[in-house]
C-alpha cells in the first residue's frame, strides 16, 4: 500500500492541484480577463503531464478522475485516493494563499445556486474531459499528450468563463474560494458526459479493451482462485468415496 509508486501518485496529485490553485488565483487576483487564467491553468496541467504523468496520469482534478473511473480507466480504490489527494492539495494551497496575503480569501462563488453557472461549468468541463479522453485513449506520446490536455483545458475554461468563473475543477474551487453547489457538482457531470461520449463513439477497439481489462482484473483473479480450489474439492470427495 505504501509503495514508492503509490506515494509518488499521491504526492503528484497533491502538488499538481496545489500548484494549479496558486497559479489560477495569482492570475485572477490581478486581472478579470479569462484568457490569462485559461493560459495559466492549461500551462500548469501540461507541465505536470510532462513531469509526473507517468506517476499518476496528472489528473489534478477530481472530476477528471471520476470521469476516467466511469469509463473503467481507473480502479475505484485508486480513484478515491487520487481525489482525496487533489482536494487536500486545493485546501493546502488555500491555507498558503491566506498566509501569503495575511487575510482570508473572499468568496467569489455567489450565495445562490444559478443554473447558468452550472451549465457553463459542466459544458467547459465536458470539453476538457473530451479532449483528455482523446489524448489518453489515442495513446499520444508525452509531448502530444501534454499539449492536447493543456489545450483542452484552455478551451474549456474560455468557454465556461462566458457565464461562470471558469474553474472546471472542484479542488481548485476550494482553493480559490469559488465553492458552491454549482462549482462542486457541475464538473463531475461534465466530465461524466465528456469521457463517456468519447469512449462510446470515438475510441478505438484497443482502447475499449484496455478499459475492460482494468475493470475485470479483480474478477479474473477471483475466477483463477476458484479454478484452483475446484480440483481440491473434487479430490476430497473422491477420497471419501474410496
Amino acid at each position: 500500500m505504501f509503495s514508492r509508486k503509490n506515494i509518488a501518485m499521491v504526492v503528484a496529485e497533491f502538488l499538481g492541484a496545489a500548484t494549479l490553485v496558486a497559479a489560477v488565483y495569482t492570475i485572477m487576483a490581478r486581472t478579470s480577463f479569462p484568457l490569462f487564467s485559461a493560459m495559466a491553468a492549461g500551462g500548469v496541467v501540461a507541465l505536470f503531464t510532462l513531469g509526473v504523468g507517468r506517476a499518476s496520469g496528472a489528473h489534478l482534478n477530481p472530476a477528471i478522475t471520476f470521469g476516467l473511473w466511469s469509463v473503467r480507466r481507473v480502479q475505484t480504490a485508486r480513484a478515491l485516493v487520487m481525489i482525496a489527494a487533489q482536494f487536500a492539495g486545493g485546501a493546502a494551497a488555500w491555507a498558503l494563499l491566506k498566509y501569503f496575503l495575511g487575510h482570508s480569501l473572499t468568496s467569489i462563488a455567489g450565495t445562490e445556486f444559478e443554473w447558468k453557472v452550472f451549465v457553463a461549468e459542466a459544458v467547459g468541463t465536458g470539453i476538457f474531459a473530451f479532449g483528455f479522453a482523446s489524448a489518453v485513449m489515442q495513446r499520444f506520446d508525452e509531448a502530444k499528450l501534454a499539449a492536447g490536455i493543456g489545450l483542452s483545458l484552455f478551451i474549456g475554461v474560455l468557454v465556461a468563463s462566458l457565464a461562470s468563473n471558469g474553474v472546471l475543477n472542484p479542488a481548485v474551487a476550494v482553493g480559490i474560494q469559488s465553492w458552491s453547489w454549482a462549482y462542486a457538482a457541475a464538473p463531475f457531470a461534465g466530465a461524466l458526459v465528456g469521457m463517456n461520449v468519447y469512449s462510446m463513439l470515438f475510441a478505438d477497439a484497443s482502447a475499449l479493451s484496455a478499459s475492460a481489462s482494468v475493470a475485470s482484473s479483480v474478477t479474473r483473479s477471483s475466477k483463477k482462485s476458484a479454478a484452483k480450489a475446484a480440483p481440491k474439492r473434487k479430490t476430497t470427495a473422491t477420497r471419501r468415496k474410496k
